[in-house]
């Protein structure tokens, strides 16, 4: 069975952004979802801020298996339903791959909990990505790094928590470097951040790019049945215990009362 993976963009700075459209006529999402699309394991789709809904209505997550999230200059315009029903779908088990500055989205910091902001310079210099791990699935196929001619820096620190693994770290030409590639985990789905990417430099047409995001939508697919359940706090009764129980002292709540959120 393919893995249903929808690319979703803002799709503004294509179309007022005339270098940027040179380099995207048909959008960023248009170029990942091409380059998605050579892995016949992969069925894609794309989706935009200014679709209804954003193009992520509740039927159509329940049936992504991983997600692909660029944003950059509209962040505070993505409805906080959609974030909350996002990162439902990331608890139950879709996988979440975060794009560049995605690393500001609502989604990527509320299920980081955490600022998620960097450092940045906007100068077109040289990026050479490291692959910590050159055995990681997310690594395969690209050596021990990428060449990356012209990117926009960011730089440490990057206020996010300590993830699973650290992936990818990036050298800049002016000097700092950053951990580019991250991997964590929230209930039942795996999120993979990736750095690289600015819209004004053909990044998403390099061919290691593109393996890195083909590596990571098959990494970050769960195969496993949604765990729809996966935020319920069920009050559990005492008689339905494995052992034999004995209430002892006194209780909040009712038998079979909701517990306070």
């Amino acid at each position: 069975m393919s893995i249903r993976t929808v690319v979703w963009n803002e799709f503004l700075h294509e179309n007022e952004n005339e270098a940027v459209r040179g380099i995207y006529p048909d959008g960023i999402h248009a170029t990942i979802a091409a380059a998605l699309a050579v892995d016949a394991g992969i069925d894609v789709s794309t989706a935009t801020l200014r679709d209804e809904e954003h193009g992520l209505p509740a039927e159509r997550l329940a049936e992504t298996d991983v997600l692909l999230w660029w944003g950059h200059k509209a962040h505070g315009e993505v409805d906080d339903a959609v974030v909350e029903r996002v990162a439902q779908r990331v608890f139950e088990g879709m996988g979440l791959i975060v794009l560049h500055s995605g690393h500001f989205s609502k989604i990527f910091r509320r299920l980081m909990g955490a600022p998620c902001s960097l450092r940045w310079r906007e100068a077109g210099e040289r990026e050479r990505m490291w692959a910590i791990n050159p055995s990681h699935p997310i690594a395969n196929g690209v050596g021990p790094a990428i060449e990356i001619a012209n990117s926009e820096m960011y730089g440490e620190p990057f206020l996010v928590p300590e993830p699973m693994e650290t992936v990818f770290v990036s050298w800049y030409e002016g000097g700092e470097v950053f951990r580019s590639g991250l991997t964590y985990q929230r209930g039942a789905g795996r999120i993979f951040y990736f750095g690289s990417g600015h819209e004004t430099y053909p990044i998403y047409h390099d061919e290691a790019v593109q393996t890195v995001l083909r590596n990571a939508v098959h990494w970050a697919y769960n195969p496993a049945r949604p765990w729809t359940d996966v935020s319920e706090a069920p009050n559990v009764p005492y008689d339905r215990a494995r052992e034999t129980l004995t209430p002892k002292g006194a209780s909040l709540h009712k038998e079979g009362e909701e517990g306070f959120r």
